[in-house]
């Protein structure tokens, strides 16, 4: 019996170290313990939120699509803070063109532009990504409203954008459909397709990547192209179920994918992260934007909200406690060394 008994233990045990050691190679654990306490918050103070299925998946897709793109860069340790520039950028060129294909095919066109000339300025150039894409998002947002007139523009086709935003298939929408099929599609191209893995190569170690052989200026320009091409995609989707290009719009995006991507355990540094966490960071944001909307809380104190969770995910990330810890370190040494101490 006594043996039995041992057998079990050892068993749980050599499953419990398993399942400890595929939990540490994750990057999700913050994503998932949010999305839970969210959950149970929300169900207790607006269960609304995540009843009204047709609302919050719409919001989920809208913070998720862009955050999807966003993470392609962040994994190689990049910044893209021209997201929301290029968002309102393609929507108002394609607002602009009568014929509405061609609207969406110059839109995503100019997405992938912006993608050439953000990694041409970080890659060719050398300019720091955070001050490349800062200087592209004031030049696209002053580009929008230069060819808007500083005011809405509504598309000619209207029927098409209004039937765009009806439910396909029971509450999903073509833009929590595309949702779907932009993150399947990222997440098969970097954990399947050698290009895609290369970007954790790229993140992690720049120079060791370049020695490997891999060609770490055309993987830069892949993800700034995907980054910008998935925001043109946001905008061109936003367009469509408004009927109207807002040269304002993805305004209150930015922050929100960041957060996603941070808060779904992407490393900032690059190297380290995954699409199904940034898909977790986005599903709790959006059922969090939708209850205090719901509540009636305005949108610049929703910012407040996102802005501390995003303030907490970072201070929290195991890096930053490992680094907090070894400066305190240091420091209590430094002063057990010193006469005075």
């Amino acid at each position: 019996m006594s043996q039995t008994i041992s057998l079990d233990t050892n068993t749980s045990t050599g499953t419990w170290g398993r399942i400890k050691t595929i939990a540490s190679r994750r990057t999700e654990g913050r994503g998932v313990a949010l999305l839970a306490f969210i959950i149970v918050v929300v169900a207790l103070t607006e269960p609304l939120a995540l009843t009204a299925y047709d609302v919050t998946l719409g919001r989920i897709a809208l913070i998720g699509i862009v955050a999807l793109g966003l993470t392609a860069v962040i994994l190689m340790g990049e910044l893209d803070l021209s997201v929301a520039s290029t968002l309102a950028v393609a929507g108002v060129i394609m607002a602009s063109i009568p014929d509405l294909t061609l609207g969406i095919i110059a839109g995503l066109a100019a997405g992938l532009i912006v993608g050439v000339i953000n990694a041409f300025f970080v890659a060719v150039i050398g300019i720091n990504s955070f001050i490349a894409t800062l200087g592209t998002l004031f030049a696209l947002r002053g580009l929008a409203f230069v060819l808007s007139n500083e005011a809405p523009v509504s598309l000619a086709d209207k029927d098409a954008g209004i039937a765009f935003g009806q439910p396909l298939i029971g509450p999903l929408t073509p833009r929590i459909l595309i949702f779907i099929l932009v993150f399947i599609a990222i997440q098969v191209f970097v954990s399947r397709v050698k290009a895609g893995r290369e970007f954790f190569a790229v993140g992690g170690n720049r120079q060791a990547a370049r020695d490997a052989g891999i060609p770490v200026n055309r993987r830069i320009f892949t993800g700034f192209m995907i980054s910008g091409f998935v925001s043109a995609l946001a905008g061109v989707i936003n367009t469509l179920e408004r009927t109207t290009a807002d040269p304002t719009a993805g305004s209150t995006v930015l922050l929100a994918s960041f957060a996603a991507a941070i808060i779904g355990g992407n490393y900032l540094k690059g190297g380290r992260g995954s699409i199904v966490g940034t898909l977790i960071g986005a599903a709790s944001l959006g059922i969090l934007q939708v209850a205090l909307t719901i509540s009636g809380v305005q949108v610049p104190i929703q910012q407040i909200y996102i802005g501390v969770i995003l303030l907490v995910a970072v201070t929290t990330d195991p890096s930053s406690i490992r680094a907090v810890r070894g400066s305190l370190r240091t420091l209590l040494q430094s002063r057990a060394k010193s006469p005075d101490g």
